[in-house]
């Protein structure tokens, strides 16, 4: 026997039907910059509070992985660096996959993991993915402090054109809050997710010129590669410009830029979309 329908309820055939106004809920995510401000300290302070390394587990991800690559991967493969350290490569590669690993699953979650906040409260549900990642680039911040020790230890200087990393630090912010957008609005609704999550990201490290070069990519993948996965120019782009000291391939950076584009603004589209029901749901 079919249960009889909620009155407080919206009818589902317009659940999902409000119009999105990307542009207004800029305007509100601005004027209401504060509180995502409060939710990252919030959340940056409860994930260390307790922890017996504290900040110190911002760098463990990205030395452990890099350690590892360098006793397998440089011994087996051969990885070809250009001259450059190979602790110094996988490191570089390491600090832009960490940031988006961690954003992807700290923003991802964010809205199951506030819905008792979320159902007691009214405020754009995208300030809690928002936090998510901010708490991410906080972490990649203090990561990038090992980077510096490493340039020391190897005797190697970072060459000129570094100037030009802000560029691509913007293409991978922009990629992994348009990932999380998603992966949190779908997530509500297709709970597995948050268990499938972790097995994607692992597939998805070794997917990505990490460990290894752009090089060993075909180059007739490469356009497609940068286009759906902006973090393989972004990569190459730090590795060039940082350590290697010559011009990025800007073809595919802008492809990379372009996918970033893409992910930021159909997944804060597909988010809107989708907030009517999280409170309900989450």
């Amino acid at each position: 026997m079919m249960s009889p329908p909620v009155p407080d309820a919206p009818p589902d055939e317009i659940l999902y039907r409000r119009p999105v106004r990307l542009a207004a809920s800029a305007r509100e995510l601005w004027r209401s910059r504060e509180v995502i401000w409060a939710l990252t300290r919030r959340d940056f302070v409860a994930r260390y509070k307790q922890a017996v390394l504290g900040v110190g587990w911002a760098v463990f991800t990205p030395v452990v992985l890099m350690v590892v690559f360098s006793v397998f991967f440089q011994r087996v493969t051969k990885v070809d660096t250009g001259g450059v350290p190979y602790a110094l490569f996988a490191y570089l590669g390491l600090l832009p996959w960490t940031f988006f690993s961690a954003a992807l699953l700290q923003g991802g979650t964010s809205l199951v993991s506030n819905n008792q906040l979320i159902r007691k409260i009214r405020c754009p549900r995208e300030f809690f993915p928002i936090a998510g990642v901010a708490v991410a680039l906080v972490d990649g911040a203090i990561a990038v402090g090992v980077l510096l020790v490493l340039f020391a230890v190897k005797g190697f200087a970072p060459h000129g054109l570094a100037v030009l990393a802000p560029a691509f630090l913007l293409i991978q912010v922009a990629f992994a809050l348009g990932a999380s957008l998603i992966a949190s609005a779908v997530l509500v609704h297709v709970r597995d997710l948050r268990h499938g999550l972790p097995v994607l990201l692992q597939l998805g490290l070794f997917a990505t010129p990490v460990a290894y070069g752009l090089d060993a990519v075909p180059p007739h993948w490469r356009p497609a590669y940068s286009l759906l996965n902006p973090l393989v120019p972004v990569i190459d782009g730090y590795r060039r410009t940082v350590l290697l000291g010559v011009q990025p391939q800007w073809g595919l950076v802008g492809l990379g830029a372009l996918g970033a584009a893409i992910s930021l603004v159909g997944g804060y589209a597909l988010f809107k979309k989708l907030e009517p029901g999280i409170a309900d749901v989450a």
